[in-house]
């Protein structure tokens, strides 16, 4: 997923504010499961949905105003309720922030955690 770092997204650093690598891992899991046939809402009105319930970030080096990167995901491990997705946000190809996310599968009713359903693993696989 390609991103322009835009002004807002920049602290007194200089650099890409943490929180916003978060927004982009989100917005590129969402890309990704609707590029591998499942949009957001369609989960949503089978009667499911996701919520996180760890993350983790490596930085490797700044991002900063107007640089273009890119969002790579990738999926990793499939569990019984949960998986994970890895991230790596690159410039010129070359990995500069690094992450992965545990996904928990929950009812979109709020009722709680469920086990993978065969089209969400699919969508994974």
């Amino acid at each position: 997923m390609p991103v322009t770092v835009r002004y807002s997204e920049v602290d007194a650093q200089g650099v890409v504010f943490n929180m916003w690598y978060l927004g982009w891992f989100d917005e590129a899991v969402t890309a990704f499961l609707a590029h591998r046939g499942l949009p957001y809402r369609s989960m949503l009105d089978a009667g499911y949905d996701v919520q996180v319930v760890h993350t983790e970030l490596d930085y490797r080096c700044g991002v900063r105003w107007e640089d273009d990167v890119a969002v790579r995901v990738t999926a990793g491990a499939l569990g019984r309720t949960s998986f994970t997705v890895d991230f790596a946000v690159q410039r010129d190809g070359v990995d500069v922030v690094t992450g992965s996310t545990v996904y928990v599968v929950v009812a979109a009713d709020g009722s709680g955690k469920r086990p993978i359903p065969d089209f969400i693993a699919h969508a994974l696989t």
